[in-house]
């Protein structure tokens, strides 16, 4: 007997069955990890991993809910970077008073993610793990040149972002692996930065998405939303046709492809038309930082 529409919709709305652990300690969270392996998932803020389940891309047999983990919450500035924990969400960081002048990327950027409720409870580092090519966090986090925390039982290695994300939805993290913290460069003096975004509606993922640092020695360009996973170029201080020139060769090299919702001629126009209106924000902002 073939199953009715409704039904087997309703099937496929729900997750396969999996166990459940809490981890309020980082270091139970790795022992899990490192005793099930690709059989387990960690459950941080669950706005991208619910959804997956539900669609059964993914069965793992175990979930690690490191949620309300105090220590895996943490927020703080280190050194020459904002660190944030794995169980920080979206909204903490938003809501940081001086995260304008820590991090002004950042800053610029968490508006353009979803909607209120998604960031009250998405992890910012649950965005990096998932790593869609279109997603802002990853984006910004690749135009700063910051990197990720990995943990596991044997070992702590940080991770550049060019390192991390490997391609759609994949990334350097070992199944064993914690991604424990992100660290967020902060802000150098005098520089500039600018984030732009298109997307078909207010909430919906990047069709194209632009960050960029401008620095006296030169702009850092990052482009999402286009390829497999986001991608950043340094040029020489550009203005006029030779950034257009720049644009429009930086462009062509992300390999955009047609797709049911934009074609790849419409992606390779708002990179340069984003890309501009970002670098001249940016070298803007630079100039009177």
């Amino acid at each position: 007997m073939v199953a009715a529409p409704t039904e087997a919709l309703g099937y496929w709305l729900k997750p396969p069955r999996f166990d459940y652990a809490r981890a309020d300690d980082p270091q139970a969270a790795i022992e899990l990890l490192a005793e099930h392996g690709e059989d387990a998932r960690i459950l941080a803020g669950g706005q991208s991993l619910i959804a997956i389940l539900n669609m059964r891309l993914a069965q793992p047999k175990l979930l690690i809910d490191i949620s309300r983990s105090s220590v895996l919450g943490i927020v703080a500035v280190e050194k020459n970077f904002l660190a944030i924990g794995a169980a920080a969400t979206q909204s903490s960081i938003e809501a940081r008073p001086r995260l304008a002048h820590e991090v002004p990327l950042l800053a610029q950027a968490l508006p353009h993610i979803s909607h209120l409720q998604i960031r009250n409870r998405g992890t910012v580092c649950g965005s990096l793990a998932h790593a869609d090519p279109s997603a802002e966090l990853p984006l910004v986090l690749l135009a700063l040149e910051g990197d990720v925390v990995l943990a596991s039982s044997a070992r702590q290695r940080r991770l550049a972002a060019s390192d991390f994300f490997t391609g759609m939805l994949t990334t350097a993290r070992a199944p064993d692996e914690l991604l424990a913290a992100v660290h967020y460069p902060l802000a150098e003096p005098g520089a500039g930065h600018a984030f732009a975004e298109f997307s078909l509606r207010h909430g919906d993922y990047a069709v194209c998405a632009v960050a960029v640092v401008a620095r006296k020695s030169g702009l850092r360009i990052a482009v999402g939303g286009v390829a497999d996973r986001p991608s950043a170029r340094n040029f020489p201080p550009l203005d006029g046709s030779a950034l257009d020139d720049a644009l429009n060769e930086f462009a062509w090299s992300l390999d955009a492809r047609d797709d049911p919702m934009v074609s790849a001629v419409a992606r390779r126009a708002l990179v340069r038309n984003l890309g501009r209106r970002a670098v001249q924000e940016a070298q803007h902002n630079a100039r009177t930082a």
